[in-house]
């Protein structure tokens, strides 16, 4: 299966107080740059990086199986993201990251990807999370679906998402404050 993974990465990041697409680990790797490495280790074929706020500021990493897009308007909400990353995608299926999540095991995303179902959700001790596997046959329609700072959680349900437990491997947190 021709995976592509997708890194939502173009929030201002208010709470944090400047873009996470920004950020890097104290041993200097950027965050954007972790996710990739993620999804390719995992078996994306490409990644796409969806950039908003500062995008001319972040720096993606240099690899032809990387691209970066702009969504131009990001400060809409993570679904104007969501529907860039996947007009962006290409293959049998897109697999939803996002970048506020650096210590994502690889262990969780290749549990996602094993399924080999259509729809996928990692769910941490129930609690529906990321990273997410959507189907190319289910693109448009998900699409359809967003807006505003909703993803495709509601899509998802109604379709038959597969919630796949990774809580015995992350605690499904991501980094929205300063040492958070």
């Amino acid at each position: 299966m021709a995976i592509t993974g997708v890194v939502l990465a173009a929030g201002a990041g208010r709470r944090m107080g400047t873009p996470k697409a920004l950020l890097s680990t104290a041993a200097g790797e950027s965050w954007v740059g972790i996710a990739c490495r993620l999804l390719l280790e995992a078996g994306c074929e490409r990644v796409v990086v969806v950039l908003g706020a500062s995008a001319a500021s972040v720096v993606v990493p240099t690899d032809a199986a990387i691209q970066s897009v702009v969504n131009e308007d990001w400060a809409s909400g993570m679904g104007s993201s969501l529907r860039v990353g996947l007009e962006a995608a290409s293959g049998d299926a897109a697999l939803i990251a996002v970048v506020d999540m650096p210590e994502l095991p690889v262990a969780v995303v290749r549990r996602v990807l094993a399924t080999g179902a259509p729809l996928v959700r990692a769910v941490f001790d129930g609690k529906p999370g990321h990273p997410v596997l959507i189907g190319a046959a289910h693109w448009a329609a998900a699409i359809a679906t967003l807006g505003g700072d909703r993803g495709a959680r509601a899509y998802l349900d109604a379709h038959g998402v597969v919630d796949v437990e990774c809580g015995d491997l992350y605690d499904g947190h991501d980094v929205d404050t300063p040492g958070g």
